[in-house]
């Protein structure tokens, strides 16, 4: 019996495609696990045994975060793929999945698709305000891969965003063997085929063919009514994640000040001269809302 460790790349099946030193494993995972209610996915960490030539994963190491939606584990990064156009960028859902990503550790990156089409200027704007890393690619040309080629030299990092906006395109523009299936978006439907129907991580080689420690994932599309299955948050901690709120939240008037119409409210303030941008804060107030509702309906 030997024993190695690896990273989980690709989970089919109940099977896992597992990245060691000694080569990529497809590995089962031990019985017990079921009964611990630990459910191994990828971007694990894991232990793996191999017993009469069948690699078995024994343990999974202790994650760093991990999103439900799909199954993913130790991110470095989620890239959020918008199109400026054809879907239309949902700026609520943008901002939705930024407020979650930020809660657990990972970092948010807006990257804007289909700038052929239309600027994504004003967009950019928005969210290099706000202080996030920006990134756009004009998949028809190849123009902006390099800065996020460079962005993601390290790192184990997501594409995540609604179906149609282009996430297979913008792996294909990075990497061009991949070969990543796409489709069009529907004419009648006005969104996008899904294409990726799994989670796989691709590793990343650099300019030299050497491979660096580097992987990224594309995910399938999701409708935006399926936004809040990459997490969930308090209404407590919605201002907490929208990082450009944090020099004020502490210089509101009173302590449990909600930052939506309060008298005294520094975040408003802020607002108000142009610190915080108008859609950034209409977002807030809409998730803040959503999740004070929810909490007042199931308590």
């Amino acid at each position: 019996m030997t024993k190695t460790t690896g990273k989980i790349i690709k989970s089919v099946g109940g099977f896992f495609h597992t990245e060691t030193p000694d080569g990529v494993f497809l590995s089962a995972a031990r019985g017990l696990f079921r009964l611990q209610k630990i459910s191994p996915c990828v971007g694990d960490e894991v232990e793996i045994e191999v017993r009469d030539d069948t690699p078995i994963i024994t343990r999974v190491l202790p994650r760093k975060n991990y999103i439900i939606r799909p199954p993913l584990a130790n991110l470095d990064a989620a890239i959020i793929v918008i199109s400026t156009v054809e879907p239309a960028p949902n700026m609520l859902i943008l901002d939705k999945l930024i407020a979650i990503f930020e809660s657990k550790d990972i970092e948010p990156v807006p990257l804007f698709t289909k700038i052929d089409k239309k600027s994504e200027a004003r967009l950019r704007e928005i969210y290099e305000k706000a202080g996030f890393t920006v990134f756009s690619v004009d998949n028809s040309s190849g123009a902006g891969a390099t800065p996020i080629l460079e962005f993601l030299r390290g790192k184990t990092c997501a594409l995540i965003g609604n179906t149609g906006v282009g996430k297979s395109s913008t792996l294909n523009s990075l990497f061009p063997a991949l070969h990543l299936e796409t489709a069009e978006i529907s004419k009648k439907l006005g969104r996008g085929k899904h294409t990726t129907r799994q989670v796989e991580l691709y590793k990343i080689a650099d300019g030299d063919g050497i491979f660096a420690p580097s992987y990224i994932a594309d995910t399938p599309g999701f409708s935006t009514v399926e936004a809040a299955k990459y997490g969930k948050l308090d209404s407590s901690e919605v201002a907490l994640n929208f990082r450009e709120f944090l020099p004020f939240v502490e210089h509101c008037k009173f302590s449990g000040c909600r930052h939506v119409k309060e008298d005294g409210c520094a975040v408003l303030a802020a607002k108000e001269r142009g610190e915080i941008t108008e859609s950034r804060f209409d977002s807030y107030v809409r998730i803040f809302e959503d999740a004070w509702t929810g909490e007042r309906t199931y308590k």
